[in-house]
Formats: C-alpha cells, sequence, structure tokens
C-alpha cells in the first residue's frame, strides 16, 4: 500500500503519527512524507537561514531511522504558509502522481496556522485531485482514507485508534533525532505522555495514536 504523510514542519509526521508510519513500513508499504515548511522558524538561537537545512538534515536521518526515504520539502516559508493556487496545484499533482490510498494531515483544529492551513489545503488537493480538470490532464486519483493526526492539540473526538506499543522506542529515538527541536521544548516528552494517555483512555494498547477518519 502506498502511504503519504503531510508535514507542516519537519518532525510532525513523528509526533502525529510515527508509530503509525512505523507499522505501514513493518507491513512492506511505501511511506511519502511531504513537508510544507522546512521548519526555519523554529528556533529561538539559531537564524532561519541556517535553520532551514539542519532542520531538513533532521528529517531524513529520522526518517532513515524509521526505514523511510521518500521526501518532499516544498519549503514553503514557516509561520506564514498560504492557502493559494500554486499550493494547491502542486499537492493535487503530488496526489495523483504518487496515488496514495492513505493519507496523514493535520486536524483541522490543531493550535499552530501552518498546521491549519496544512489541513485546508490538503483537504482541497483531495476534492481536486478525485476530479478530471482541464488545466491538469494527468489521470484523476481518490485516496481511499485521510486521517488526521495531532500534535499541539489534542483530538476532541477520535474515530480511530492504533496501538504502537511495538514502535514507540523507535518513534522517540526517532524524534530525538531532531536536535534542534529538543532543546527548545520537549516534545519527546510529551508526546510519549500522551500516546501513553490515549492508551490508557482508550484501552487499546499500553501507547496509541488516535486519528479522525475524514
Amino acid at each position: 500500500m502506498k502511504v503519504m504523510v503531510f508535514a507542516p514542519h519537519p518532525d510532525d509526521e513523528i509526533l502525529g503519527c510515527g508509530g503509525t508510519l512505523a507499522g505501514h513500513v513493518e507491513a512492506g508499504d511505501s511511506v511519502t512524507v511531504v513537508y510544507m515548511t522546512s521548519g526555519e522558524a523554529g528556533s529561538s538561537h539559531i537564524p532561519k537561514e541556517q535553520l532551514g537545512p539542519i532542520r531538513e538534515q533532521e528529517a531524513l536521518r529520522a526518517c532513515s531511522l524509521m526505514g523511510i526515504t521518500d521526501l518532499v520539502f516544498l519549503r514553503n516559508p514557516d509561520s506564514n504558509l498560504s492557502y493559494d493556487e500554486d499550493n494547491l496545484r502542486l499537492l493535487t499533482s503530488l496526489i495523483r502522481n504518487r496515488q496514495p490510498e492513505y493519507i496523514y494531515l493535520p486536524h483541522r483544529h490543531d493550535a499552530h496556522n501552518d498546521h491549519r492551513t496544512t489541513y485546508e489545503l490538503v483537504v482541497a488537493a483531495l476534492t481536486r485531485a478525485a476530479q478530471p480538470t482541464q488545466e491538469d490532464r494527468s489521470s484523476p486519483w481518490k485516496v481511499s482514507l485521510a486521517l488526521a493526526y495531532e500534535v499541539w492539540t489534542p483530538i476532541q473526538q477520535y474515530s480511530r485508534v492504533v496501538d504502537i506499543t511495538p514502535y514507540i522506542d523507535k518513534k522517540i529515538a526517532a524524534l530525538s533525532l531532531h536536535r534542534s527541536q529538543l532543546a527548545e521544548l520537549r516534545y519527546d516528552e510529551a508526546v510519549r505522555s500522551l500516546n501513553r494517555y490515549r492508551g490508557i483512555m482508550t484501552g487499546e494498547g499500553d501507547y496509541c495514536e488516535c486519528f479522525q477518519i475524514l
């Protein structure tokens, strides 16, 4: 199966669905990660022009540990992601060309503006990709399932729970390779706690990731 993940910034894919992605890789599924920005605004002490390339390299190392090698960096401006025609066309083209069965994206009410804009762009691109258009002669493609993940803001009403207990250590190990971000905030501790909370409260496993089915 082909899987595509849309991440507003490098590390969001691991925070939101890293354990689930590890399960996809183990099952032999191909995974593509599309980074909307390179996260160059994610440090209080590293200049933007230096941080973008650093975070892309961190993403490459972290995804390599996960067994993911197909990464796409769109390099939109961090913290100023735009809902515009250029991005819509690009995402539509990616979906049509890669033809994923599953797509993962941030949920609609995440606290970070780039996450909400990513949600809006991907949802619109999913609709476009499934319909014939005059400006794009590539074949339409309809995704079988779109799943929204949680990062900054926990999902209030989830509709799928994935037990990631076998993959939690790999998820945290991959996240630890995003050193520039862990120097700012201990996201690794936060997401381990969130996944443990989800496991306890759903009863589906020791550690779980929750999603909204779109």
